[in-house]
């Protein structure tokens, strides 16, 4: 019989792959890890949120070919059923996979602002008003996930949950980011498992560095002060806006202004678009 393997990234940065790997310690399945190349461009890619398609982490077992965090967590679920990947109550498990797939598709901005990076901190660095939403959304899944469970894990006992957010605790602990009590006391039991342990232990002495993610870009906002909002740089996005109010007069609601890049580099392209109205 084939052996068991989960193909993973970095230990340091990827998300993806501390997800997958979690799963598979968390359902006790045993499993010999392969770790993709420094250079490898999927992983690379991965990584930097560049990719259109992610496929590491990947579960091989049994002849399944596995893919997919959410796919592989279902299918641990399935081959081992002991293992409480899932709570037992049905109500439960339809909040359980409903907040496990909102982290899985969503918080687009909290990912590319923050990114992973065990080895890293950065106190005080600053997140605008987008990424702030994000956050605030998070907090206020694990408030209310552990108001109903009593915690200490988000359904009481850990679950695929606790696996699929462990990312977020990551970044929140690098940037230092300002939570609530009851988000730090969920932090702090998530990152006293021995997986979690297991995991940054490697990570922290993984040699190969990624420069884009050891001084993360800060800065270049573009801020429409009137408004109250800012939106921060974010590679593969498309900000547009109207200058004009229906009857063609310039809007000053909308005046703006680029802020300077603190960290990194900006690219900017800009295109007018001219609406035409036929009477």
């Amino acid at each position: 019989m084939a052996k068991t393997t989960l193909t993973i990234s970095s230990k340091n940065y990827s998300s993806w792959s501390l997800r997958g790997w979690l799963l598979a310690k968390f359902s006790g399945l045993e499993f010999e890890e392969v770790v993709t190349a420094p250079d490898d461009a999927s992983a690379r890619a991965e990584i930097l949120l560049l990719s259109s398609s992610i496929l590491v982490p990947c579960l091989r077992h049994e002849g399944a070919v596995v893919w997919d965090t959410l796919a592989i967590a279902e299918y641990l679920n399935e081959v081992m059923p002991d293992a409480g990947l899932l709570p037992k109550d049905r109500v439960q498990r339809a909040h359980c996979r409903s907040i496990c797939g909102e982290i899985h598709s969503g918080f687009t901005t909290l990912r590319a602002s923050l990114p992973v990076n065990l080895k890293g901190h950065f106190p005080g660095f600053k997140i605008w008003s987008r990424a702030q939403a994000d956050i605030d959304r998070v907090c206020t899944i694990w408030r209310e996930c552990l108001a109903e469970s009593g915690g200490p894990f988000l359904f009481g006992e850990r679950s695929m949950a606790d696996a699929m957010y462990a990312p977020v605790v990551s970044r929140f602990q690098t940037y230092a980011v300002e939570v609530g009590a009851v988000a730090r006391d969920y932090m702090a039991a998530v990152m006293a498992l021995p997986a979690w342990s297991e995991w940054r232990t490697a990570g922290v002495k993984e040699p190969w560095v990624l420069p884009e993610d050891e001084e993360p870009e800060e800065g270049g906002e573009t801020n429409f002060s009137r408004l109250g909002i800012s939106f921060p740089p974010q590679a593969g996005t498309l900000l547009m806006w109207n200058n004009a109010r229906p009857d063609g007069t310039v809007n000053p609601e909308v005046l703006h202004a680029g802020m300077p890049v603190v960290r990194g580099v900006k690219y900017v392209i800009t295109k007018w678009f001219r609406v035409r109205r036929w009477s």
